[in-house]
């Protein structure tokens, strides 16, 4: 898993892969993490930014919360369909 623009993007993956992934950027490259996720991810994203901050690196702390709803097009019926996004920022 690579970041791009301090951006973890959470999938289907344990939650401990993307928690391994963002504290090595946090200890190493950069001072702000962002987690990102949508659908179904949004409660692993949490769990990420929870994990970090309370247990492995705790002089990191959640700067902000953004929720919001994304349209994507389905290719196949080419109708909207709705779905939940988070975005949490982390800081040291």
């Amino acid at each position: 898993m690579t970041l791009e623009n301090n951006t973890l993007l959470i999938g289907q993956k344990p939650v401990m892969n993307y928690v391994l992934v963002g504290l090595t950027h946090l200890q190493g490259e950069s001072d702000t993490l962002i987690i990102k996720a949508r659908g179904r991810c949004i409660s692993s994203a949490v769990d990420v930014s929870q994990i970090l901050t309370r247990k492995f690196a705790k002089d990191v702390s959640i700067k902000g919360v953004k929720l919001d709803t994304e349209t994507l097009v389905n290719k196949i019926t080419s109708r909207d369909n709705r779905v939940s996004s988070i975005e949490i920022t982390l800081q040291k």
